[in-house]
């Protein structure tokens, strides 16, 4: 039996798996396992460790655990520091993570499966259960959701418009060097909401499980809605500093100085908009001329036990107290940012946030982003095919089909 089903038949048994990747079958103490410690160590995003503080405190004062709290910036150097601080003992027991490295660290074994009843499963939507979800595993539970939504300046929009149509229209009736709505469309992160509206799809969901085989950025949607975004560009509607790497910073320029009504964008943008002095609106992004809503892609940041953790039992406790009801609460006060938590989004407390609402709804009709490592293959060639579309520089249909013949000749060469 080699090294790693060693372990996972060890998991099994003892219903933990609390030894890392590098341990022989043959070291692992059940005792030690399940022991309790007298630490455990907890690795938070950058800025973020007081807003810990609550749950860290009640979890100590129920279980007499000292919990240690460190900050790692998450989106870079967390999964870099944990492949080699975890080896070395001096990784965390619990750390946080962006959904879309599940994949990777998981097939890498850095990552714990948990094994927690449905109860607490369905205390959170379905969308960000799908996250923490690898190859039908639940490598975690999530703590925040973010979404792209539409953000208005409410001195330039008395309101959200209900449909793309009718933002075209205000859009398309602009003073000269003013624009009504922006959106970085060229890029897939964002333009996957217009394709995804119209049937298209990244990798298919098969049962929870995505199929790397099957994809659906050149199916019929996915062309109708690469059309759609072309139509924003072409007619000069999105001006052409929208383009390229620098597009994203060119359209919240132009929102703060008050040269765009509207913009597409996530929670991520809130607080710069109100900083600068835009009296900002925030609502679901309006239906496309189809009927239907944006299909945005979701992220989401979770907790995580770390395989190399000696205490697992302890470290998925400790995930479940950080992702209760009342700490997600306690989060969101401090934070800003939204619990996936369905009795929280149904409450006055978000419901009355216009800010966090929107997000919230926009997050019901969205899709996770893939969490798989294959999805590393998509960015760049989807990049290339939107450009060349909106440059109006090759067919749709030819430009997408090209994409995905490259992704499917980089996931066979890189991920067998």
């Amino acid at each position: 039996m080699n090294m790693v089903k060693a372990l996972l038949l060890i998991g099994a048994l003892i219903g933990l798996g609390g030894c890392g990747p590098e341990e022989s079958s043959s070291t692992v103490d059940e005792k030690k396992i399940n022991s309790k410690p007298e630490n455990l160590i907890v690795w938070e995003d950058i800025g973020k460790s007081d807003a810990l503080a609550p749950a860290i405190k009640s979890f100590e004062e129920k279980t007499g655990i000292n919990v240690e709290v460190k900050e790692v910036e998450m989106s870079s150097q967390m999964k870099e520091r944990i492949r080699l601080d975890g080896p070395a003992g001096t990784g965390p027991d619990v750390f946080t993570l962006p959904h879309d490295q599940i994949g990777q660290l998981a097939i890498e074994g850095i990552l714990n499966p948990i094994d927690v009843n449905e109860k607490i499963l369905n205390q959170f939507t379905d969308s960000s259960i799908d996250s923490q979800t690898y190859d039908g595993k639940v490598y975690g539970l999530p703590k925040a959701a973010e979404t792209p939504v539409l953000i208005y300046n409410k001195k330039l929009m008395g309101q959200a418009p209900a449909s793309m149509e009718e933002l075209y229209a205000l859009s398309k009736n602009t003073e000269p060097g003013q624009y009504g709505f922006l959106a970085v469309w060229n890029n897939l992160y964002f333009g996957f909401g217009v394709m995804g509206g119209m049937d298209g799809y990244i990798f298919d969901d098969e049962g929870g499980s995505l199929n790397r085989k099957d994809i659906g950025l050149n199916n019929d949607g996915s062309v109708k809605g690469a059309e759609y975004i072309k139509k924003w560009y072409q007619e000069g509607i999105f001006p052409k500093g929208l383009f390229g790497e620098n597009g994203g910073a060119t359209m919240e320029s132009l929102f703060i100085e008050g040269k765009a009504s509207a913009v597409m964008a996530g929670p991520w943008a809130f607080n710069s908009f109100r900083e600068a002095g835009v009296n900002i609106g925030v609502a679901p992004l309006p239906k496309l001329p189809n009927g239907e809503p944006m299909k945005t892609l979701i992220g989401v940041k979770g907790w995580h036990v770390s395989s190399y953790s000696s205490h697992a039992k302890w470290a998925q406790m400790l995930v479940e107290h950080l992702s209760s009801e009342e700490n997600a609460r306690i989060r969101f006060e401090t934070t800003g940012e939204i619990p996936p938590v369905k009795s929280l989004l149904n409450d006055p407390l978000i419901q009355d946030n216009q800010e966090a609402n929107a997000v919230a709804i926009q997050s019901t009709y969205g899709v996770p982003m893939p969490n798989i490592p294959e999805m590393g293959e998509v960015w760049g060639p989807m990049g290339t095919a939107l450009e060349l579309i909106t440059l109006d520089k090759k067919p749709t249909e030819e430009a997408l089909d090209e994409a995905v013949k490259t992704i499917q000749s980089s996931i066979e060469a890189n991920h067998q």
